[in-house]
């Protein structure tokens, strides 16, 4: 698993670290990384756990990258640590996040921030949420190739076109979209789940978190459900 939201997250994640270890250990699993909303709050915990079992851990971080043409629809896009340079590179990006990009409640991060830091790092695309998948879903299919371009310069070798299955309003057509554009343009694939709790019957509770961080209700009729109970810690032939 390559995108998990643990408790750090606060808002949208209920994984706790040594759970999210148990379980990848009995599942055989070689290596896990957690990539928290806009932090790295669970880091030391979660390389300490994983090491004590024998797990590679996979320093990581979601963040909220600017959206010049919309400012208040920052996009998704998903960074991995390769390196300690990369490792460092983040942590950066992440304070100048907190400290120079606040905007409507999120850590943004500017463009030309990212251009700077970009060493040391793999980049996942966000998938539906993310600059690429946008494109795709709006139709706007030179735009998304475009940018794919541009991320795939930026980040060698290094950047992936997400593939989310989760049962999410979008989430196929995103697929089909990023596969044919992962052919045109020779760039890699990567397959995530969006981890946000560890079993399937936790997406209750996590609803219900979601719900006190957005001050809803589960009852709501109108509540937008950005989540699915598909969101869970699968296994390897899941």
């Amino acid at each position: 698993h390559l995108k998990v939201h643990t408790e750090y997250s606060l808002t949208n994640g209920l994984v706790r670290i040594k759970p999210l270890i148990a379980q990848s250990v009995s599942g055989n699993m070689p290596a896990v990384a957690i990539t928290d909303q806009s932090n790295l709050c669970a880091l030391v915990k979660f390389y300490k756990s994983t090491r004590g079992a024998g797990i590679k851990p996979i320093v990581g971080v979601d963040i909220w990258l600017e959206n010049e043409t919309e400012p208040a629809s920052p996009h998704r896009m998903t960074l991995l640590a390769k390196n300690d340079l990369g490792y460092r590179n983040m942590t950066v990006l992440i304070s100048k996040a907190f400290t120079e990009g606040q905007a409507l409640g999120k850590a943004v991060v500017a463009r030309e921030w990212l251009i700077e830091y970009a060493e040391g790092m793999i980049a996942l695309s966000g998938a539906k949420e993310g600059d690429v998948g946008k494109a795709l879903l709006n139709g706007k299919l030179g735009l998304a190739a475009e940018r794919a371009r541009f991320w795939m310069s930026l980040f060698p070798d290094s950047f992936y076109l997400e593939l989310q299955r989760t049962s999410r309003s979008g989430d196929e057509e995103c697929v089909h979209l990023s596969v044919q554009l992962a052919q045109d343009l020779s760039c890699p694939v990567v397959a995530t789940n969006d981890v946000q709790f560890l079993i399937e019957d936790d997406f209750e509770a996590h609803e219900a978190r979601v719900c006190i961080s957005d001050s809803d209700t589960l009852d709501n009729p109108t509540r937008e459900k950005k989540y699915s109970d598909q969101q869970y810690l699968k296994s390897s032939d899941e």
